[in-house]
C-alpha cells in the first residue's frame, strides 16, 4: 500500500465536505434530485450483495446510515438499524459493537462503509459473529485506502487515516468514541490485506468467501453519499436534451467512468481503487 503519510487526522471545523454526517439532507437531496450519479454509485456498491442472499432469508444492515441501502436489497425480511433515531430506521440505537440481538438471529448482516467508523472493530467481528447463523454471511462494502483515496480525504480535510494502530487491540479505540461519523480509513486495510493477520485474528469466526476491489471515478463524481461535496455539474441544455431522452446518456456516462474505474482498479488498485466488496461466512 502506497502512503503520503502513516498517519494524518483532521478537526471537524477543517472538515471541506458540506452538510457532514447529516442523513436527513443526505435522504432530501437523494429522493428529491434529479441526479443520477449517487444512485448509479449506490447501485454499484448494493446490487452485487443480492447475489448472496436468499429470497427466504432474514438479515439486517448494521450503520446504515441514511438507509438507502433498501432501495437495492432485494430481500423483504431486511431490516435497518443504526446507532442514531431516524424515522427511516427499523432498529435505532443499535450499536453493531454490542446490538442485543439474540444469538444467531440473522441469515446475512450488512455492513456498508461502517466498519472504519468502529471504535473497536474486533469486538464488532465478534459481535456479528454472534448474531450471525452458522455459515451465515457478513456482507461487506469498504474503502480501499489507495493514493488516489488519500490524497481526496487530504484535499477534503475528511475523516483521515492511521496506518499506525494495532487494529487487533480492544483497548485503544480506532475512531472517536464520543463521535460515530469520525471515521480511520485505513482500518480496512489493516484488517483484510493482511491475510495472515486476518486469519490468526478472526479466522476462527470468519472465512472470507469473496472479495472484490472497485470504484475511482464514479465515487469522486457522485457528489457525496451522506456527506456531501461538489462534483462535474452537465450544461443545463444538455441535461434538458438527456430529460426528454430518459436520461440514457447520463448512464451511458455513468456505465463509461464504470468501465474506466474497472481497468484502473484491475491495473493499479494502490493508486486508483476505492473500494472494496467482501463477503464472510461465519466458521463456526
Amino acid at each position: 500500500m502506497i502512503k503520503i503519510f502513516r498517519k494524518i487526522q483532521f478537526s471537524h471545523n477543517e472538515n471541506r465536505m458540506k452538510s457532514i454526517a447529516d442523513t436527513k439532507i443526505a435522504r432530501e437531496l437523494y429522493y428529491s434530485s434529479k441526479s443520477k450519479n449517487v444512485k448509479f454509485l449506490l447501485n454499484e456498491r448494493f446490487s452485487w450483495m443480492n447475489d448472496f442472499i436468499q429470497d427466504e432469508e432474514t438479515g439486517i444492515e448494521v450503520g446504515s446510515g441514511a438507509g438507502f441501502s433498501k432501495d437495492f436489497i432485494k430481500n423483504k425480511n431486511f431490516k435497518l438499524t443504526d446507532i442514531g433515531e431516524d424515522d427511516h430506521l427499523d432498529f435505532k440505537n443499535i450499536d453493531a459493537q454490542s446490538t442485543g440481538f439474540d444469538s444467531e438471529s440473522f441469515d446475512y448482516v450488512i455492513a456498508s462503509n461502517m466498519i472504519h467508523h468502529i471504535p473497536f472493530p474486533i469486538k464488532f467481528f465478534k459481535e456479528m459473529n454472534r448474531i450471525i447463523k452458522k455459515g451465515g454471511k457478513l456482507i461487506i462494502f469498504e474503502s480501499y485506502c489507495s493514493l488516489v483515496f488519500q490524497l481526496a480525504t487530504i484535499i477534503m480535510k475528511h475523516e483521515g487515516f492511521d496506518f499506525t494502530l494495532d487494529v487487533w487491540d480492544e483497548k485503544n479505540p480506532k475512531s472517536d468514541e464520543k463521535n460515530a461519523w469520525h471515521g480511520n480509513i485505513a482500518v480496512p486495510h489493516l484488517i483484510f490485506d493482511n491475510k495472515q493477520k486476518f486469519e490468526e485474528n478472526l479466522g476462527k469466526y470468519f472465512k472470507i468467501e469473496h472479495e472484490k476491489l472497485t470504484e475511482c471515478l464514479i465515487f469522486l463524481n457522485s457528489g457525496g453519499v451522506t456527506s456531501k461535496t461538489k462534483y462535474i455539474p452537465m450544461n443545463p441544455f444538455f441535461l434538458k436534451i438527456l430529460n426528454s431522452i430518459d436520461s440514457f446518456l447520463v448512464r451511458f456516462f455513468l456505465n463509461i467512468l464504470n468501465f474506466i474505474d474497472k481497468i484502473l482498479v484491475k491495473i493499479l488498485p494502490s493508486i486508483f481503487c476505492m473500494g472494496r466488496r467482501l463477503v464472510l461466512t461465519k466458521s463456526n
